[in-house]
């Protein structure tokens, strides 16, 4: 831990907190988010290409594939919806603590499934455990930290989120060339899901809520909880109806995470397939999708910050579009240098909107209700994984070509910026430092 404070010293995050004392509680959350997409990260890279040797799907059996992300996305919704709800009440840590523990199947159903719908049903369980645990340590930084600093929070989170994902990714990569890859894959996702139980259980603590750091948020910070209030009362499907349409920036940015998850849903379906396919090894196909993981978590170190101080609105609208042209890219030219830089842009689009549009999130937001909030945006950002899978099996069998899922990655992401261009008003876009 010595070196993740001199790095968060360094990054001048010690200021940030409500209380002093909470410095130590942000460096265990960011250690549960790592082990969160470490063990999601496990089947990213190695699981698509081994589809065919190891479960017997012949390279036309793309509608199958994209089950795993339908699975995987559905219940990782339900489950992000269900923890910023359930957790308001209960508190962050049991809700954390029942991610993990229902994490467990996962890797023991992989491998000893010999079918593809068990290969679905650990994906089920690996939905389930992320929902759970990210959003935990979403809403739990949001709790600790002043809110002139949540862009930069979540920013550090997400970084330690996808560092996550993408270490798995080369690893697993690496390990499935040495030793037979589904013993490698359970393996690696057992131990990441029990450190991470076992850390959450002896370093997380839940915080209770301080309303008097939400002044100076503004008016826009008590407009949830008054509006669902005039809705009939504190009900779930009034904080479902106020977020997801009633509200129009919300629908924005909820419509905006849906749509996002179309990028991350074609970098793990398609684009792996579509390298391999092109003449790329494992191990090259896991540093290619390395990068765009590194990029994206890299670069929300700095987009939070940036976020907090010009706005949310031009780091949400610039990486829409600069992601859909470096998805676009990648089918212009070949090449494992081509690709990595076309996987760079990408990353950097992510990593300007990616924590930017929780952050706006949490700016509508009451304190008493951004768990809340945030889970319904969690819900719809998620369903993105399913609805992209389903659009991209359905266009795979209409045109027979992988490649039509790049087209309309581009065209969706810029059409959704587009709406972001028109409802996304200045409460979510003001400066907050």
């Amino acid at each position: 831990m010595g070196g993740l404070q001199l790095g968060l010293a360094l990054l001048n995050v010690t200021d940030m907190f409500q209380k002093r004392s909470f410095f130590k509680q942000f460096q265990y959350l960011l250690l549960q988010v790592f082990l969160v997409g470490m063990a999601a990260g496990s089947v990213r890279t190695v699981l698509p290409v081994i589809a065919e040797s190891e479960y017997h799907l012949m390279n036309n059996s793309l509608v199958l594939i994209t089950a795993l992300v339908v699975a995987f996305g559905l219940f990782k919704a339900l489950s992000n919806i269900i923890a910023g709800l359930v957790s308001d009440t209960i508190g962050r840590k049991k809700v954390l603590l029942t991610g993990w523990i229902l994490g467990i199947p996962a890797p023991v159903i992989l491998l000893f499934s010999d079918s593809w719908s068990g290969v679905v049903i650990c994906l089920i369980f690996l939905g389930i455990n992320q929902g759970l645990t990210w959003s935990m340590t979403q809403s739990a930084k949001m709790d600790i930290v002043q809110h002139n600093r949540r862009g930069q929070a979540m920013g550090l989170n997400e970084f330690s989120g996808y560092l996550g994902v993408a270490v798995a990714g080369v690893a697993t990569a690496y390990m499935a060339e040495l030793f037979e890859p589904r013993f490698s894959l359970f393996l690696f996702m057992l131990l990441m899901v029990m450190l991470g139980l076992v850390l959450a259980m002896t370093t997380i603590h839940d915080v209770t809520l301080i309303d008097k750091f939400e002044n100076g948020a503004g008016e826009s910070s008590n407009q949830l909880t008054k509006a669902v209030g005039n809705a009939g009362g504190q009900t779930m499907l009034a904080k479902i109806y106020y977020v997801s349409w009633h509200n129009k920036s919300l629908m924005a940015l909820c419509q905006a995470g849906l749509v996002e998850k179309f990028v991350d849903s074609l970098i793990w379906i398609f684009y792996p397939i579509y390298l391999f396919q092109n003449g790329l090894t494992l191990p090259e196909i896991g540093w290619v999708v390395g990068c765009y993981g590194v990029v994206w978590g890299g670069g929300q170190l700095f987009s939070g910050w940036i976020s907090d101080h010009v706005g949310r609105w031009l780091p949400i609208v610039s990486g829409m579009f600069i992601c859909a042209f470096g998805v676009i890219l990648n089918l212009f030219n070949d090449g494992l240098v081509w690709w990595s830089m076309c996987s760079v842009i990408t990353g950097g689009g992510m990593a300007l909107l990616y924590p930017n549009l929780s952050a706006a999130v949490a700016d509508l937001a009451s304190s008493e209700m951004r768990s809340s909030a945030l889970g319904i945006y969690r819900f719809w950002r998620d369903l993105g994984y399913m609805i992209a899978a389903i659009l991209f099996g359905l266009t795979a069998v209409i045109f027979n070509d992988i490649t039509s899922s790049f087209v309309l990655v581009f065209a969706a992401m810029c059409l959704s910026a587009l709406i972001l261009i028109i409802y996304l008003d200045v409460a979510p876009n003001r400066r907050l430092a």
